[in-house]
Order: structure tokens, then sequence, then C-alpha cells
């Protein structure tokens, strides 16, 4: 058997790594949000929270009723990021430095695929708000 033949089998027997880096990367995310600020991103009541940590939105898909705001809150030490919908319906939000964040307000149902701006093709920084009725 030729060794090229063999990667696909040896890919499907590799464990799946990534779920669970994303879960410890956003528990790590959280974790920072509360030294932070004091309280758990849950208990905020005006808006829901995306926390932006170490190249990834946490939760990277989030599931809101129209009229929602999600405000994204950018909890590394030293990197920034930015907002930007998709379907190009805002204008991307400024570079959100350490402890900054943006809010938008969604109220068409459906899907809303979003990105951070300078990492979305380098770091695969892309998240999904999908918006119910």
């Amino acid at each position: 058997m030729k060794p090229h033949c063999l990667l696909p089998a040896l890919l499907l027997l590799a464990p799946p790594v990534l779920a669970d880096e994303t879960a410890e990367i956003c528990a790590e995310a959280e974790q920072r949000y509360v030294d932070l600020f004091g309280q758990p991103s849950s208990a905020v009541e005006d808006a829901e929270v995306v926390l932006m940590y170490k190249y990834n939105f946490c939760p990277g898909q989030l599931t809101v009723k129209a009229g929602t705001t999600v405000r994204w809150m950018n909890v590394d030490k030293r990197t920034s990021h930015s907002v930007l919908l998709k379907d190009g319906s805002e204008p991307e939000s400024d570079r959100l430095f350490p402890e900054e964040s943006v809010d938008l307000t969604f109220l068409a149902p459906g899907p809303q695929e979003y990105l951070c701006g300078p990492h979305w093709e380098t770091q695969n920084m892309i998240g999904m708000i999908t918006v119910e009725p």
C-alpha cells in the first residue's frame, strides 16, 4: 500500500481536539471576564455577551430573539479585534482593544455570520448569530 493512501485512514483515527481546545479557551475567556468585571458574562442584563479571546469568539454560535443586543467584549490581554457582519449590512467596528466592547442589535430574523476583520483569514476567527422571530 502506498503511504499517501494511509493518510485518510489515520485522520479518521485522530482524536477530535479542536472542540476541546475551543471549550478550554472559552472557559479561560469567561474566567478572564470574571476577573476583570467581578461577575460572569451571563449576569449582563442588557445584552448577550460574546467574548473575544485568543482568536476565538465565545460562544462561536449564538441564537437570540429579534430585538436582542449582542455585545462583543475583548478580554484578550494584548490583541485588538473588530466585528464585521459578513453581509456588509453594518460597517466594520473600530478595533476593540482589551476591555473594550461594541454592541449591535439584531432585528431581522435569520442567520448572520460575522468575523474579526484582522483575524478571520489567518486565524479563522468567524462566528454565527441566528436571530429568531
